[in-house]
């Protein structure tokens, strides 16, 4: 049975499942059935046309794919020869995937051109001559349609059936200190980073999310909604297979397919947004499409959204905090299903892992924090990275000298052996010496009528560092920027008070693999802007 022993490596986790179970469906891909046997002999054909290409130990293959069963095909084919999957965003525009793919000098594309629901074609056409030089060959999923954009049109170009016309690549360059995940940061402030990590810390954080999770029960079915191309939906689909048990891959982040599929194949396990959880709500009336689901994984990223989970619960909808990090791995971490609602809901929890280890130091003083104290997360454990693939000093500048990830989050310890995650500590706002999470501000303001949502950020004053506001009005609803200010000052101590509260159409947003990030850099620009004019 899967999980029965330890996977060395990723080759060697695929291989013991389709061994104890090769029958079993892998991958649910709309009325397609790729089972464990076929995945592992399709991952070793695809592994064999990759080394016709050239590929080998160390190289990046880039995979700018949908949820389809081609991106974990061509995963493993990678896991096989001792390759790199760099993963790279479908929300990524042509300056983008210029970027990944040179910066990471890939040495193979996989793409699919022809592709209805994501625009691969456009953003290609964007990309110019030059902007995908280094690559030796590209793999398209279907046909390419013509006319062929210039970034690809001198490149050799090889249909990904072909490659699995290929026989079974012979050798085996699996390891576990072989590297092989490239994870893109969201790079809101800069360049996106390239997460490294090794196939030892991959195989075997899958197969403790497993046994954390509860896959391993018979019923187990996994909607993989969160692209694959991102930590977070990566990890999951690779614990449930971890677990010997199928994914059901959904193609885009459509709120009504998702929904097609809740009801069709009735999964026990999905992860997403609170937004999503909020359009499923929205586009699903009634108790009964989430019976199936014994709990769901829960990222919250909209203060407008705080009391989702109490308002999911009696549609029998259990949201349960999460969190993770490109550089410890998406759940890393889940809070205990026990807890109230309340408390259940947060990000945070237990490390899955028990050889993981969490600590909170002040940013200031640099001195280790007790329980209820807030300040800088510090991780470490199994899943972590092995560094910023070729960045040194951004590495040395993330890592501790003892091993420790400086997450760059605002938490705190729980006192139970877990943690509460808080907020980005760039989000954090320093006002009168105090630490102070915007989100406490956030949800104060939004308790004004009319307020759909707010973001705060801290601008240095004169008279010190203030906050200020920016909020979204409901339809027809008009700021009232003193009554606001007014009902801060009964609620919230003196400093907390915003200096203003300005209102906009929409708050300036990054894509990342999970959604769209909130971009606080730009929102304090444009605090600084107003306040001068």
């Amino acid at each position: 049975m899967p999980l029965t022993h330890p996977a060395a490596d990723v080759w060697t986790l695929l291989a013991g499942v389709a061994d104890a179970t090769p029958d079993a469906a892998a991958f649910i891909h709309g009325e397609r059935r790729l089972s464990f046997a076929e995945l592992l002999d399709c991952a070793a054909r695809a592994a064999q046309g990759l080394s016709d290409l050239g590929v080998g130990p160390g190289d990046r293959v880039a995979l700018w794919l949908p949820n389809i069963p081609a991106y974990p095909i061509l995963y493993f084919a990678c896991a096989r020869l001792g390759a790199i999957a760099v993963a790279v965003n479908t929300r990524y525009r042509a300056v983008e995937v210029a970027d990944i793919v040179g910066r990471s000098a890939a040495k193979v594309l996989a793409c699919a051109p022809a592709f209805r629901r994501i625009d691969f074609l456009s953003v290609l056409a964007g990309i110019g001559p030059e902007g995908l030089d280094r690559l030796a060959a590209i793999v398209a999923i279907g046909e390419t349609p013509e006319p062929v954009p210039p970034a690809i049109e001198h490149r050799r170009r090889v249909r990904f059936d072909r490659l699995l016309s290929r026989p079974q690549f012979a050798g085996n360059h699996a390891s576990a200190r072989a590297p092989c995940n490239i994870f893109t940061t969201s790079g809101t402030t800069s360049s996106p980073k390239f997460v490294l990590h090794r196939q030892g810390a991959i195989a075997g954080h899958a197969q403790q999310v497993a046994r954390t999770f509860g896959f391993t029960a018979p019923e187990t079915l996994s909607l993989a909604i969160l692209p694959l191309c991102g930590v977070f939906g990566f990890n999951q689909t690779l614990a449930t297979l971890a677990a010997g048990k199928p994914s059901v891959l959904v193609e885009s982040y459509e709120i009504e397919e998702i929904a097609r599929l809740i009801t069709r194949y009735k999964p026990t396990t999905m992860f997403g947004s609170d937004d999503m959880y909020q359009r499923l709500m929205d586009l699903m009336p009634g108790r009964w499409p989430f019976r199936s689901i014994k709990w769901a994984g829960y990222a919250a990223f909209n203060a407008a959204l705080e009391d989702l989970p109490e308002r999911a619960q009696p549609r029998g909808l259990r949201l349960v905090g999460l969190y993770g990090m490109s550089e410890v791995q998406a759940l890393y971490s889940r809070q205990p299903l026990k807890l109230p609602v309340a408390r259940r809901k947060a990000g945070g929890g237990v490390p899955v892992s028990p050889l993981a280890h969490v600590r909170v130091r002040d940013p200031e003083t640099g001195e280790l924090l007790g329980s209820g104290q807030p300040g800088m997360l510090e991780m470490a454990g199994p899943s972590l990275m092995i560094g910023y693939y070729g960045n040194e000093q951004a590495t040395a500048a993330a890592m501790t000298p003892d091993g420790y990830v400086r997450t760059g989050d605002l938490g705190q310890l729980d006192g139970r052996g877990g943690f509460t995650y808080l907020s980005r500590m760039g989000d954090v706002l320093r006002l009168s010496g105090f630490l102070v999470n915007p989100l406490e501000i956030e949800m104060h303001i939004q308790k004004v009528p009319g307020i759909a949502g707010c973001q705060t950020v801290a601008v240095p004053r004169p008279d010190g560092v203030r906050a200020v506001a920016f909020v979204i009005m409901n339809p027809g609803a008009v700021l009232d920027e003193a009554a606001t200010i007014t009902h801060c000052k009964h609620g919230l101590a003196n400093y907390k008070v915003p200096l203003r509260v300005f209102p906009v159409d929409d708050f300036p947003k990054t894509p990342s693999p999970n959604g769209f990030k909130i971009q606080r850099t730009k929102l304090r620009e444009m605090a600084e802007d107003l306040l001068r004019s």
